[in-house]
């Protein structure tokens, strides 16, 4: 999982948090390496000396490894640790002592990063020498031989998928309990050792190796779909994998590749595809899109109907199927067959959608308003969304000829309807309703607002407060729904104005709040509203609540222990 650096503790246990705090309070960390730009490698003393490895990006840390034994929950107190130890000046936290790792210098100069210790490794150390420890290495850690031979793939003429799907087995099996079954943490180790592999395809695309890319990728799609039988992939972990490598298997198609690998990844798509090895997921649509991607041949083309015309039964399928055959239409037979394919076929939301772009491109605005019109009839019963796309469709129609009462009927519909596309719908009405209409145009929209009785409409007529500056009657809103959400939502727009009604609305929701809430996460989402009210200068307010808090429920340890932080 993703963990925001600024808000680390709301994302670990309690328990990890504290022992993790009184390892590096106790200075049981060593001063964290930054290996590369963002990667980060230190040492954690317990029972044994413990290495922790981890990648921050843009404020978040998005890797984490840590070679204990820990298996009980997705971050460690090791880990925990190393957090504490690079945050601790905004934290202001001081260790008892700050640990320099053994036979270090004493601080003279700036440190070597390690990737500069490894060059002058490297530089310094005989070839006959790296070899043998390469040779040792290979043979005694089965990670390090995996990594080396698909590294240096190129060079092995045993490569084949095969090859791959080995290695994929073993991690596979090292993950699984006594009853075959991996877990929501073992399936984070097979993410991480499967993106080793990964990151040795990408490589391999680099440099154009793509064979050896091609092998890595399809074996992990293989073996990972199977693993989705009997692993808990509920983060997604093994998902995610093969969304990788099925990625990287349509960058290969997208590269104009040689005709060996053309062949090479048309003859597995669409083999894949009459084996259904993907079947019931959209990868089974990936391998019929990248298949349609790299045809030649007559014979290739006719595969891929053939697949094509399997998928007809199902809804998601189907449309993709046809769209599929209607771009393969294009590209060989020329665009008066795809026309007509496109007719036959114009219940399919994909190809409408299609259709509708190429009237417009041909300036045909009143095809354009038939197909739009049509899908509105025919998708009115089961499909409400699709029908909000075609109304959107023929705003733009309007837009582009200038259709004052048309602009004016579509995007009123749309705002209504809360539809989220390209386009914001109420400056568009503001911009084509008279002036002097305006504020009783607004007033019928937020009549029919309330009258759906939706949950987005109070969010909705709020947002028209907001935009007019009818702050009055924004406070009057919230007011009818005073929970913590809704007025911290809000505050921003109400604090200048109404400071003081802001303070009373939380301080009232607050107590409500903790009439019925219980957990350390709840006394820890009432504590950062106690600090908003502090914010808007009401300090004295808090301080009531917290007086209140601590005598009425005293007994909540957490609650108290929270309240100390305020």
């Amino acid at each position: 999982m993703h963990i925001p650096l600024r808000h680390f503790e709301d994302y670990i246990d309690e328990t990890i948090l504290r022992r993790g705090l009184s390892y590096f309070k106790n200075g049981q960390v060593h001063e964290p390496d930054e290996i590369r730009t963002g990667e980060y490698e230190a040492i954690v003393e317990g029972t044994d000396d413990y290495t922790v490895k981890m990648t921050i990006k843009n404020g978040a840390i998005t890797e984490h490894v840590c070679s204990c034994p820990f298996d009980m929950g997705p971050v460690c107190k090791h880990v925990v640790a190393v957090i504490f130890c690079l945050q601790q000046d905004e934290l202001e936290l001081k260790p008892k002592k700050v640990l320099a790792k053994p036979g270090a210098p004493k601080k003279a100069k700036k440190r070597k990063t390690i990737a500069e210790q490894v060059d002058e490794l490297l530089e310094k150390t005989e070839h006959d020498e790296l070899k043998k420890f390469v040779r040792e290495q290979a043979a005694l850690n089965v990670s390090f031989r995996n990594l080396l031979l698909s590294s240096f793939a190129p060079h092995n003429s045993d490569e084949s998928q095969g090859f791959y799907e080995k290695q994929l087995k073993s991690i596979l099996r090292s993950a699984k309990d006594r009853n075959g079954f991996i877990d929501r943490s073992d399936a984070r180790y097979v993410e991480n050792a499967v993106a080793n592999l990964l990151e040795t395809a990408k490589k391999h695309i680099d440099h154009r190796n793509f064979k050896s890319a091609v092998f890595i990728s399809t074996a992990i799609m293989e073996q990972m779909v199977g693993a989705l039988q009997y692993a808990d992939d509920s983060n997604g972990d093994i998902g995610g994998a093969i969304y990788a490598a099925c990625e990287m298997i349509y960058t290969i198609a997208s590269s104009q590749p040689s005709e060996d690998i053309r062949i090479l990844i048309i003859e597995y798509a669409l083999s894949a595809v009459a084996q259904k090895i993907y079947s019931g997921w959209d990868w089974h649509v990936d391998m019929l899109r990248i298949a349609a991607k790299l045809l030649k041949t007559e014979e290739e083309i006719e595969r891929l109907y053939k697949e094509l015309d399997k998928e007809l039964s199902s809804g998601y399928v189907r449309d993709e199927a046809q769209s599929i055959k209607y771009e393969v239409i294009v590209k060989t037979k020329g665009e008066k067959e795809a026309g007509d394919f496109l007719e036959s076929n114009i219940s399919n939301p994909n190809l409408r959608r299609k259709a509708i772009q190429l009237a417009l491109a041909h300036e045909n605005y009143s095809k354009a308003v038939s197909i739009a019109k049509g899908g509105v009839e025919y998708d009115k019963k089961d499909k409400p969304g699709l029908v909000k796309e075609w109304y959107d469709w023929l705003l733009k129609i309007a837009q582009t000829q200038g259709e004052r009462e048309k602009i004016i009927d579509y995007a009123r519909r749309l705002f209504i309807d809360d539809f989220r596309q390209e386009q914001d719908y109420y400056p568009i009405l503001k911009q084509h309703v008279a002036p002097d209409n305006w504020i009783v145009f607004v007033e019928k929209i937020i009549q029919d607002l309330a009258a759906k009785d939706r949950w987005y409409a109070k969010e909705q007529i709020a947002g028209i407060f907001i935009k007019e500056g009818w702050t009055d009657r924004l406070l009057e809103l919230v007011c009818k729904s005073p929970g913590l959400h809704t007025i911290g939502q809000y505050e921003t727009y109400l604090s200048g104005k109404y400071t003081a009604e802001v303070v009373d609305l939380y301080v009232n929701a607050l107590l409500d709040y903790m009439k019925t809430n219980v957990g350390r996460n709840h006394y820890k989402e009432a504590c950062r509203y106690l600090r908003r009210i502090i914010k808007l200068g009401a300090r004295e307010k808090a301080n009531e609540v917290i007086s209140f808090f601590r005598t009425e429920y005293r007994n909540r340890k957490a609650l108290m222990e929270e309240l100390n932080n305020v």
